[in-house]
């Protein structure tokens, strides 16, 4: 069970309450499961007690217990219990593999990942000025909306629907990737810098870091194959590769908003966070001094390659390239 589908089963145990008359709320539309903080206990937490308690018209507590009851029979739950003021803190199944479901999911969907028919039917029009920055976000929009099961028609003319604020100056000098980058990731109301600062090859290129996190799954997958081993997706210590499921997990919602509110800076800014997740965790998928490749070795590669299948995906909507070698 991967953490979007533990907020889709709570989002379920919501509405059973709901239906059975024991909760008079609006179900809402996402939950949110975190890593459980202190005095929690568990796989994971979420606060949607306390989110619907005044909305119930009962303490946070009250609700907690109301929803403990649907929670402990779903599929791939093992326990639920009320902390501090009203907190779920969930307890997997030991078959509830989050990682194996991840990895899973994105090797069967590969750069397909994230997409669905949210939007199915329906046309986008996008107005946009004869600018270059709304030119390119709105190439991106294309792109990403049609993940979604929309599709986009470009037009220049008034009311202008889709004005980025313009680059200060021609972004061309920075070449093709760095250019993309440098107009799509600020948000739509932030002026974009066009500097050199997007063709550094180093950490505080948020650009590089992307870029970089890819090349260097590619490279591990290399080196996993010299040594005689493949990925194969399995149980990961969530210890280690909590914040990349984390981020993979949340790739799909991250895709739909960026689809439905017009702006590729959401899922560009995500894959920060994916390539900040991954870099860190690279460095124990493969073995290291007299160690023999071991089922743990393949699936972290597996996770580390879902990741980099993400990135890739990601770049590729935003008009960049994923370097095998950086």
């Amino acid at each position: 069970m991967t953490p979007v589908e533990l907020s889709r089963t709570v989002l379920h145990a919501v509405r059973r309450a709901v239906e059975q008359g024991e909760l008079h709320v609006v179900v809402p539309e996402r939950v949110v499961v975190t890593e459980p903080g202190a005095g929690g206990c568990g796989d994971y937490a979420t606060n949607v007690a306390l989110q619907l308690a005044r909305a119930a018209q009962e303490t946070p507590l009250r609700v907690a217990e109301i929803l403990r009851p649907y929670l402990v029979g779903a599929e791939g739950i093992r326990d639920v219990v009320v902390t501090g003021p009203g907190f779920l803190n969930i307890s997997l199944g030991e078959e509830a593999d989050l990682a194996a479901g991840v990895v899973r999911d994105i090797r069967e969907c590969g750069g397909g990942y994230g997409h669905s028919e949210v939007l199915r039917g329906q046309v986008v029009v996008l107005r946009v000025p004869y600018d270059v920055r709304a030119e390119v976000v709105a190439d991106a929009v294309v792109r990403i909306v049609g993940t979604q099961g929309g599709r986009c028609e470009v037009e220049h003319g008034e009311p202008v629907n889709l004005r980025p604020v313009p680059a200060p100056e021609d972004p061309a000098p920075l070449g093709a990737d760095a250019a993309q980058w440098a107009l799509l990731h600020p948000a739509p109301h932030d002026r974009p810098r066009i500097t050199a600062d997007h063709l550094v090859q180093r950490e505080s290129n948020p650009l590089f870091r992307v870029r970089y996190a890819h090349a260097r799954v590619r490279a591990v997958s290399r080196n996993a194959g010299r040594l005689g081993f493949g990925a194969e997706p399995g149980p990961v210590d969530a210890r280690e590769a909590r914040e990349v499921l984390t981020a993979l997990s949340d790739y799909p919602r991250i895709l739909t908003a960026a689809a439905t509110h017009r702006g590729p800076d959401r899922l560009a800014r995500h894959l920060v966070t994916v390539a900040d997740a991954v870099l860190p965790f690279v460095p124990t998928v493969l073995p290291r001094g007299e160690e023999k490749p071991s089922a743990a070795h393949r699936a972290r590669l597996a996770l580390a390659e879902a990741a980099g299948t993400v990135l890739a995906g990601g770049l590729s909507l935003l008009g960049i390239d994923a370097p095998e070698h950086l």
